[in-house]
């Protein structure tokens, strides 16, 4: 039973190592919230894009949309959490793409 357990327990330890060396590509969470904002044909909350992103943070669709907006393909319908978001013009420039 103990050589089973430790069997196990080194197995484990291994995929974790593997699992931590294993990142996605520098600016792939940007990426998505930008892919989620061109899938919208209507204005979008906040809580709208969280939903179609899971894994990414507040804060980081927070700067995206701001990016956006600071460049013109987004504009904001409101303030606060509730506000509406909307795409400009029929294209989604990506931020890399722009700079």
């Amino acid at each position: 039973m103990n050589f089973v357990l430790n069997t196990l327990k080194t197995a484990y330890q291994e995929f974790e190592e593997r699992v931590g060396q294993i990142k996605g590509p520098r600016g792939s969470k940007t990426e998505l919230v930008e892919a989620a904002i061109h899938k919208f044909s209507s204005p979008f909350m906040l809580s709208d894009l969280e939903r179609s992103c899971p894994g990414v943070s507040r804060d980081l669709i927070r700067k995206v949309l701001t990016d956006l907006r600071k460049s013109g393909q987004v504009e904001c319908l409101g303030r606060g959490p509730g506000a509406l978001w909307r795409k400009k013009g029929t294209t989604l420039m990506s931020l890399s793409d722009a700079a």
